[in-house]
């Protein structure tokens, strides 16, 4: 299934060679690479990750390493290969190609341009996740390039369509290509990095994340005029059963995960948050705490609980008529210890009264990745090895990764970069002027390169 070289791949070849004609490292060739990925258009929708799927297999193809490829749909491209090794399982090497929209108004460059403008490299894609990406294959070709042996198998596996859920990509190659991830014990993927943090350095561990359940609420009633309006519409039905869902915000409840985490990240909090932090559990009981916490990280209050965030609604398409129809979405996350079943079943009776209707649109399973193995003691030892002081911490995801769908294979999975990435950078993520700093970025591809080879090399 190995795929021809055609014009475009021939094109991209011809880049590279000219980007990569004076590197002098594998983290001066990753720089050249990075800037040319970022050219590559894969934005979601509609994806076309199959350009990815070409830029990757030119640089496999100039290294000599065999790979497959598969589309899921027209233009929606994966890419795997392997490297072999031992019979220990194998360690697999996840990244996205795909990457979300960007408007170029409110960019200070170009989002595809691979721009390098004061010290950093601007451009969708190079922290979520193409920088990554790029990471990944450098690791991949170094190892080949060594040719020291292998105490197991190295897979690259590249897919399409994260960014939509992961069904025209990871998901659909769990199905259509199991023999990808035959065999594999560890995953490297997407969700933690290192963050400079005021007191010290932390690398963060993604280990789990909040299980998304994506849901429709859909209500039919009497259309009419807007002159003569009925007791109840289609639109009242909606607002009212929204209304209920705001008004009554799921308990708190702290998994073994969270409360990993909270600990974990004491020690840095401001003081007037370390306490809290270190007992989270009694500290969610207390009058008026979780109000305080939602103002001082969001991010932090959405692991002490399930959320629903309403984020679309339609009715009517005229103003002066009663629609028999309208629907919203809303976006629920939440915490993995129980079944989104459970979950979607209490909502339903939450809402009963409205007489709405809840369809399910897309709902993952719950899992946890432990931190007693090979590759996350490699994190640890290498990180505290290459940044004295930093401290490696089990992180929650609020959002979600392709790691659910391996993680549902029994494979240790996790969520990590070593990337340094100050926390005012975040917010450039999905925003506008995505951005990294080429000195963190290559210093990244360095560490993640000693990781693999601390798992992978004897």
């Amino acid at each position: 299934m190995k795929s021809t070289a055609g014009v475009f791949t021939v094109l991209i070849a011809a880049a590279l060679a000219a980007t990569g004609a004076n590197a002098q490292s594998i983290e001066d060739e990753a720089l050249a690479w990075l800037q040319q990925f970022i050219r590559v258009d894969t934005v979601n929708p509609p994806g076309n990750e199959t350009r990815a799927v070409e830029f990757i297999a030119a640089i496999l193809e100039a290294e000599g390493i065999p790979y497959q490829t598969a589309d899921s749909a027209p233009g929606r491209g994966n890419l795997w290969a392997r490297l072999a090794g031992g019979d220990e399982p194998a360690l697999i090497l996840l990244q996205h190609t795909d990457v979300v929209p960007a408007d170029p108004n409110y960019w200070t460059s170009d989002p595809l341009s691979g721009e390098i403008r004061d010290g950093y490299l601007w451009g969708r894609g190079t922290l979520d996740m193409k920088g990554t990406g790029i990471s990944q294959l450098a690791t991949f070709v170094s190892l080949k390039r060594s040719g020291m042996p292998l105490n197991r198998d190295v897979v690259l596996v590249a897919t399409a369509d994260e960014e939509a859920g992961g069904l025209y990509g990871a998901g659909w190659l769990v199905e259509h290509h199991p023999e990808v991830f035959r065999g594999a014990g560890l995953l490297i993927n997407e969700g933690g990095n290192g963050e400079q943090a005021d007191k010290e350095l932390i690398f963060n561990v993604e280990v789990t994340q909040k299980v998304p359940v994506w849901l429709r609420l859909v209500a039919v009633d009497t259309p009419g005029h807007g002159s003569m309006p009925n007791a109840t519409s289609s639109v009242t039905r909606i607002v009212d059963a929204l209304a209920i869902l705001r008004a009554n915000p799921f308990p708190p409840r702290i998994v073994d995960a969270v409360d990993a985490m909270f600990r974990s990240l004491s020690p840095s909090a401001a003081p007037e948050w370390q306490e809290s932090y270190r007992k989270i559990a009694a500290a969610v009981k207390e009058p008026g705490f979780l109000s305080r916490l939602q103002k001082h990280s969001p991010l932090m209050h959405a692991l002490t609980r399930d959320t629903c965030s309403i984020t679309r609604f339609e009715a009517s398409n005229k103003i002066n008529v009663v629609p028999p129809k309208a629907w919203a979405e809303i976006d629920c996350r939440i915490l993995p210890d129980r079944p989104s079943e459970l979950f979607v079943s209490e909502l339903r009776e939450l809402l009963k009264s409205t007489g709405i209707e809840i369809e399910v649109i897309m709902a993952f399973t719950p899992a946890v990745s432990e931190t007693n193995t090979l590759l996350y003691r490699a994190i640890e030892e290498v990180t505290a090895e290459r940044h004295p002081g930093s401290r490696v911490v089990p992180s929650v995801s609020t959002g979600f990764t392709d790691s659910h769908f391996t993680r549902d294979l029994g494979i240790a999975s996790y969520g990590f970069d070593p990337v340094v990435v100050p926390e005012s950078e975040f917010s450039r993520i999905h925003g506008n002027d995505e951005r990294i700093s080429v000195d963190a970025f290559k210093r990244g591809v360095s560490d993640h390169l000693a990781i693999v080879k601390a798992v992978v090399i004897d």
